[in-house]
């Protein structure tokens, strides 16, 4: 059985982590399909929003730890080289969202631990249920974070916040993860996929391309100095009105309708 189920709804993609017996814990299967399947989509200009989420009652419970049992006995050099390589592995999925010019949203439920908050913490918006619980969990095996958590926590929350969640380890849930500005939305645990559905095809029927390009703005912002945001403003408005989108949302806005964007 694959570890990733991949479906297009419309102009959707759906992944969907499939390792319910597990809590869907990321094994180096699920890894690289997860990779392909976001590189295919970025490729598929007739997918224009993608959907993360999890098989059965939870979103992503972290890291395959019980896989690590069989790297107990190496030597400490040799446990060293392999978890740095496992965890660039990791890394090529952080990349890959951050590149695609297309919305990604993580659909939560049950637990988000480990590496499911850093997926969620990667996605461009969150939609939870009300019943997901997210949790840092790195500290609770001597370890520390990886994919991406410890570069957008302190961003999202600030430092001390951080600090706290990632040295702690506690256990949040949905309504304080919205109340520290970590997810977009809690829902009922029963509308979580039809909320989801909703907000993907509102995005899916958007103007893509210049969500790419708010995409890029927003998650370079941190890392620029003002004058060098400014120029990219200027130099990605300059990139938006040479589409076909922008042309129709001008005209729309003028004829005082709703605009039909086809994404280019």
């Amino acid at each position: 059985m694959s570890h990733l189920n991949y479906e297009i709804d419309g102009q959707v993609a759906y992944l969907t982590m499939n390792r319910p017996e597990a809590r869907n814990a990321l094994s180096l299967e699920m890894r690289t399909e997860i990779r392909d399947r976001l590189q295919e989509a970025e490729l598929n200009d007739d997918i224009r929003c993608i959907v993360l989420r999890g098989a059965g009652e939870h979103f992503l419970a972290g890291g395959d730890v019980k896989s690590f049992m069989a790297f107990t006995k190496l030597p400490p050099e040799e446990r060293r080289l392999t978890f740095i390589n496992r965890i660039h592995g990791l890394n090529t999925i952080m990349y890959a969202m951050r590149r695609l010019n297309k919305p990604v949203i993580a659909s939560v439920r049950g637990a988000a631990a480990g590496a499911g908050v850093s997926l969620a913490l990667c996605c461009d918006m969150v939609v939870a249920s009300e019943d997901a619980f997210f949790t840092l969990a790195y500290s609770k095996i001597a370890s520390s974070p990886d994919g991406g958590a410890s570069y957008y926590l302190p961003r999202l929350v600030g430092t001390k916040r951080a600090m706290e969640i990632a040295l702690l380890g506690d256990r949040f849930t949905a309504q304080e993860a919205l109340g520290m500005g970590l997810i977009n939305r809690v829902v009922p645990t029963g509308e979580l996929a039809a909320k989801t559905k909703e907000l993907a095809d509102r995005l899916a029927n958007g103007p893509t391309r210049a969500y790419g390009n708010i995409k890029k703005l927003i998650l370079s912002a941190s890392d620029n100095s003002l004058e060098e945001h400014l120029q990219a403003e200027a130099e990605i408005f300059g990139d938006t009105v040479m589409a076909d989108d922008w042309i129709e949302g001008v005209v729309a806005f003028n004829e005082k309708r709703e605009p039909e964007f086809k994404g280019h």
